[in-house]
């Protein structure tokens, strides 16, 4: 049994206490997510109303905040066990943020005037409102103001190159001294983390004797290269 029920009971016109829920959460969120998970591993208590409620409100948005950080910030990979603390955290932040929210809708009497406007709001709390403070965290710590002062989400130069989807001529310099120059377009594609750097051209293209490009090899479907052959990728500014 967790230490506070929170959500336990529902009031008579069917709505989740949730005054109290944001009350106690400070004290007790992080006992009765591990007491849920614990227990469900021998019994699927958490399908109880008060361990239901709680997961709903403090895993949830966190999991939503954390995937779609990680379909716009190439990342490494982490397995659904390790996340469940920084789901928890995200959470409290995505709560915290809309605890204003939340206590205006809870007192203004909305649930009885438009029923669907009370539910409305609570599906922009719970999946809506993770994804904006993400698509916002993202615009600030890629603004070069904020570069001054944290470094860039995006770990690798691979990643940073590539995710801008720009168009290049390219000179790719090979380990065994050897080279493929072709261009990366719309059609190309190079891999991003955790996935291990390849870059496919769509184009490969022989060189004049000046290093310039001078026509593309008869046939050509392009090529793929591995990121273990490759020493450096030049890329030169593509007008097209």
């Amino acid at each position: 049994m967790s230490r506070v029920a929170l959500g336990a009971r529902v009031s008579g016109d069917g709505r989740w206490p949730l005054q109290t829920v944001a009350q106690a959460v400070m004290y007790d969120l992080v006992y009765n997510v591990a007491e849920s998970y614990q227990e469900a591993s021998t019994a699927m208590d958490i399908w109880e109303a008060s361990k239901l409620a709680l997961f709903i409100w403090f895993v949830v948005p966190g999991f939503i905040s954390i995937k779609v950080y990680q379909l716009i910030v190439p990342a490494s990979y982490r397995s659904t066990s390790e996340l469940l603390i920084d789901a928890v955290s995200y959470s409290c932040i995505n709560f915290a943020l809309m605890s204003w929210a939340v206590v205006y809708v809870e007192g203004s009497g909305l649930f009885s005037a438009h029923r669907w406007m009370y539910y409305a709001f609570y599906f922009f709390v719970l999946f809506v409102s993770p994804v904006l403070i993400v698509l916002l965290w993202k615009k600030i710590r890629t603004s070069d103001r904020f570069q001054w002062t944290m470094p860039h989400p995006t770990l690798k130069p691979w990643d940073f190159v590539f995710s801008n989807r720009s168009h290049y001529w390219v000179h790719v310099h090979l380990v065994d001294g050897g080279s493929v120059s072709g261009l990366y377009s719309s059609r190309s594609f190079a891999s991003s983390a955790p996935a291990t750097d390849q870059i496919y051209l769509e184009q490969v293209w022989v060189l004049n004797e000046d290093g310039g490009f001078d026509r593309m090899v008869e046939g050509s479907a392009g090529a793929i290269i591995s990121g273990d052959r490759i020493k450096y990728v030049e890329f030169i500014d593509y007008e097209g």
